[in-house]
C-alpha cells in the first residue's frame, strides 16, 4: 500500500537532501514549494502559512520530519509536528545530516525536534515518536537505509499514533 505523507524539513539547507528522500517510489509525498511559492506564501503572513500547511497536509496519513542540522525548534516545523499529532497523523523523524547536499557536502547532526514538544503535561513527544538515524559510512549507504526502512517507519508511526 502506497502511503501519502507530508514531508517537513528546513527548506534552505535541506531541500536537496529532502528531494532525494521524496524520490523514493513507495511513498507518495507532498510537492515541495519552490523558493518563489514559499516567498509568496510567507509574505502574506502567519495565517497564509498556516492555511498553506493545512492544504498540504490534507489526505496525508503521516508526517515525516527530515531532520537536518537546524531543524529542531523551528517555528513552522514545530507547528507541522503539533498539527500532525493533534490531527491523529503518524509522525516520524529521519535524520538526513549524512546525505550529501547539492554541493556534495554532509552536515552536522541536529537535535531531535520532538524533544522540545510536550505531550500531556510532562512527557516529551520524543518519548513516543521515533527519530531514526540511518546507518552507513557514506551518503549512498544512508540513502539506501532510508529507502529500505522508510515505508516501515511510516507504518510504525501510524500504529504508534493510533495507540496514543
Amino acid at each position: 500500500m502506497t502511503r501519502r505523507v507530508f514531508y517537513s524539513f528546513h527548506y534552505k539547507p535541506d531541500n536537496w537532501r529532502a528531494s532525494q528522500v521524496r524520490e523514493i517510489g513507495t511513498i507518495e509525498g507532498n510537492s515541495p514549494a519552490t523558493d518563489n511559492d514559499w516567498e509568496t506564501v510567507t509574505k502574506d503572513g502567519n495565517a497564509a502559512i498556516e492555511k498553506w500547511i493545512a492544504e498540504q497536509m490534507k489526505g496525508r496519513s503521516c508526517t515525516v520530519v527530515l531532520v537536518g542540522t537546524k531543524t529542531a525548534g523551528r517555528k513552522w516545523i514545530n507547528h507541522e509536528i503539533v498539527k500532525s499529532w493533534n490531527e491523529g497523523m503518524g509522525v516520524v523523524g529521519i535524520y538526513i545530516h549524512g546525505l550529501k547536499d547539492a554541493g556534495g557536502y554532509i552536515s552536522d547532526k541536529g537535535n531531535n525536534p520532538f524533544d522540545s514538544i510536550k505531550y500531556g503535561e510532562k512527557k516529551k513527544l520524543s518519548s513516543i515518536v521515533k527519530c531514526y538515524n540511518p546507518v552507513g559510512t557514506n551518503s549512498k549507504d544512508r540513502y539506501a537505509w532510508i529507502e529500505k526502512h522508510l515505508a516501515n517507519a511510516i507504518e510504525e508511526a501510524i500504529k504508534i499514533r493510533g495507540d496514543n
